[in-house]
């Protein structure tokens, strides 16, 4: 059995994260890290996540199960996961990193560390969002700029950061395809008498509302035709699957920064 600690334990996507890892014949959880200001600090990570006592306490302390844990999966906030990561390379254990919102320093540091222990990072680890990500880059480089490209994203009121780290993830593969630097070329939004479109131009526009799991299209938009890439979740279990698959995949690695691409062997 590979011991997991989770981080983030009392977020959605922790809890389901812990409450699978009960059903699951290679992983077994040996802890649950929350904010230390989390209302579940203390608490049985079995209660909190709807699955009975499971003598495992909700704690702040990554140092206090991390010698008994071999794979960390963290989907936190970027400054938990950033020192978390840091943690872990010092006692060189594998890290899942689902988290979103990164800095573009924060993810410069994250890759630095990844020399020294092996981390897949990945905004999305469906399996779907991951075969979408290479069909949007192969499309686009059919098309190329003949197609103009927008990605639309919508996810629960309750979502911090937008874009979405799918769809920023969407656009890169759709700006690799037209031979572009994605932040050469992207546009977050639109408001005003902006004037006609620039044909290199990939769009990304951000909605929340209600309680959606994550919903993302790739519109590639031409005179006469137009072809939607769609990808709907309707559960998180189809994230946390994924984060469970790329725990057992990451834990005899070599160092290195991995994404999911590599875990399901889509590369």
């Amino acid at each position: 059995m590979i011991r997991t600690v989770v981080c983030g334990a009392g977020g959605k996507m922790g809890k389901r994260i812990c409450a699978l890892i009960e059903n699951d014949d290679e992983l077994e959880l040996i802890g649950a890290i929350e904010a230390k200001s989390s209302k579940y600090i203390g608490n049985d990570v079995g209660a909190v996540c709807g699955i009975g006592e499971k003598n495992i306490e909700v704690t702040y302390k990554l140092d206090d199960v991390m010698d008994d844990g071999e794979v960390i999966i963290d989907f936190s906030t970027p400054a938990s996961t950033l020192s978390n990561v840091r943690a872990a390379a010092e006692n060189k254990k594998a890290m899942v990193i689902g988290t979103t919102g990164f800095s573009p320093e924060e993810l410069d540091e994250i890759k630095k560390l990844s020399v020294r222990i092996p981390i897949v990072l990945a905004p999305n680890m469906s399996l779907g969002v991951n075969i979408l990500f290479k069909l949007v880059e192969d499309v686009a480089k059919i098309l190329k700029d003949d197609y103009d490209i927008e990605i639309v994203e919508m996810h629960h009121r309750f979502k911090k950061d937008a874009p979405s780290g799918t769809a920023l993830k969407l656009a890169e593969h759709a700006a690799a395809g037209i031979g572009q630097n994605l932040d050469d070329v992207a546009v977050y939004g639109r408001q005003g008498n902006i004037g006609e479109r620039n044909r290199q131009e990939i769009g990304i526009m951000s909605l929340r509302g209600g309680d959606v799991v994550g919903d993302h299209t790739v519109v590639f938009a031409g005179l006469g035709e137009r072809i939607e890439l769609t990808h709907k979740a309707t559960s998180r279990d189809t994230f946390a699957l994924g984060a469970l698959k790329a725990a057992k995949w990451v834990i005899d690695k070599v160092p290195g920064f991995y994404n999911m691409q590599d875990v399901l062997n889509l590369k």
